[in-house]
Formats: structure tokens, C-alpha cells, sequence
């Protein structure tokens, strides 16, 4: 059993930065890959970042060049640091853990990103 738990969401300007932590715990050894998740009212939960046990990292293209993923103590922590932010990044920010069968999400972490 693997537990994610998010912080560091706020109220920003745009503009501004945010770095979001998300902890694991529990059975973080079969985690495969970690990721972020977002999700706005009315719209669909979409990836927006992920990194490997390798170190591999991917990010949706709306945040490129914008968006850090990163890891510390191997699995144990994880981060996303968001910079230069819009009002269209606002969303719950969900952390997640691939166990290679399935994804486990955290409970989420609100960002709001004001024009």
C-alpha cells in the first residue's frame, strides 16, 4: 500500500512560482514512476509531468520550459516546481505513484493562479 501526500498549494499572481512536495510512504519500493496530475473545475484530470525510477522526465506540453519534476531520497519525496505561472495552471494538483498495475493518487493540493 502506497500513500502520497501533497503540499505547497496557494493563492499566486500570475507570474509568480510555487513548488509543490509530495511525500510517500507505506510500499514506495513498488513504485515504478511518479507523476503530477491536474485537474480544473469541469475538466478532465491531465498529466502534467512525470519522472521514472531512472530519472527519466516528461511534461505535458502546455508547461514545458515552465515546470520542474523532481525527486529527492529516491521515491521517497518528489516536487514540482512551477514558474511563471497562469491563470490556466489553476487547478488541484494530484500526486501520483505507478506501481506498474495501477496508479495511486494523493488527495490533492490547490493551486489558484490570479490575472
Amino acid at each position: 500500500h502506497v500513500q502520497l501526500v501533497e503540499s505547497g498549494g496557494d493563492f499566486v499572481q500570475a507570474g509568480g512560482s510555487l513548488r509543490l512536495s509530495c511525500a510517500a510512504s507505506g510500499d514506495i519500493y513498488s513504485i515504478d514512476a511518479m507523476g503530477w496530475y491536474r485537474q480544473a473545475p469541469g475538466m478532465q484530470r491531465e498529466l502534467v509531468a512525470t519522472m521514472t525510477s531512472g530519472g527519466l522526465t516528461h511534461y505535458a506540453d502546455s508547461v514545458k520550459g515552465r515546470f520542474t519534476i523532481s525527486a529527492l531520497n529516491a521515491k521517497n519525496t518528489m516536487y514540482l516546481q512551477m514558474n511563471t505561472l497562469k491563470p490556466e495552471d489553476s487547478a488541484v494538483y494530484y500526486c501520483a505513484a505507478d506501481r506498474g498495475y495501477d496508479w495511486v493518487f494523493g488527495r490533492g493540493t490547490q493551486v489558484v493562479v490570479s490575472s
